[in-house]
């Protein structure tokens, strides 16, 4: 894991990264966003684990959870290793807090599959945290959202960004996670951007904009 900690930071964004990927794989991101001094972030990369991915003929790679396929909502993400990867990101958030570190001031983002975990963590965690960052990302088992949402979520401020060519995670299932999140209560930022399945210099600006309002508020 990458933990990259300014002196005096007293807000953190934990960023989780996609399929195959890793934390460091994010890191230019972080660097890009290029947050002022006067507002001193800590930010967190952890890596997946390396698993069989079976959409990619079993090879192991990092991965928050397996995909059987994109056919069904149910085999778009392991649900097992779903609720095993949101349980070690809510031990993160919990080193941070008794560390010292507000849950107001604690943003969870993640890319792709690393949103499905920031957002399946997010919605579920008892603390009232600064923010959830969903891109290019769909919700893992939709279905149970509204048993399991937290009364902390019920006023978590949301922003999710999708591109509109993404051939990997079509704009559909981003559609289907932000109406979901509004049938819930929820009231999402939405933002959709002229590009396939991957970050844009024009995104960048707009995170970099939602993150201050959010840590800084």
């Amino acid at each position: 894991m990458i933990d990259l900690h300014p002196d005096g930071a007293r807000h953190a964004v934990i960023w989780l990264h996609g399929l195959g990927d890793s934390g460091a794989g994010l890191a230019p991101l972080v660097d890009a966003l290029a947050l002022p001094d006067s507002l001193p972030v800590r930010h967190l990369l952890p890596d997946a684990p390396e698993r069989p991915i079976t959409i990619n003929m079993g090879y192991k790679m990092r991965g928050w959870y397996d995909i059987r396929s994109f056919e069904h909502p149910e085999d778009r993400a392991v649900e097992s290793h779903v609720r095993e990867s949101a349980e070690r990101i809510q031990g993160l958030l919990d080193s941070l807090i008794a560390e010292g570190f507000a849950p107001e001031h604690i943003v969870l983002a993640g890319f792709s599959q690393g949103g499905v975990i920031a957002s399946f963590t997010a919605l579920r965690c008892p603390q009232p945290l600064a923010g959830l960052l969903c891109m290019s990302t769909y919700l893992a088992a939709p279905d149970a959202l509204m048993a399991e949402m937290s009364e902390a979520a019920r006023a978590l401020p949301i922003c999710y960004m999708h591109g509109i060519y993404d051939d990997v995670v079509a704009l559909s299932m981003g559609w289907d996670a932000k109406n979901r999140l509004e049938a819930a209560g929820l009231t999402p930022e939405w933002h959709e951007y002229p590009m396939r399945h991957e970050i844009c210099r024009p995104q960048l600006a707009d995170i970099r904009g939602w993150l201050l309002a959010s840590l800084d508020g």
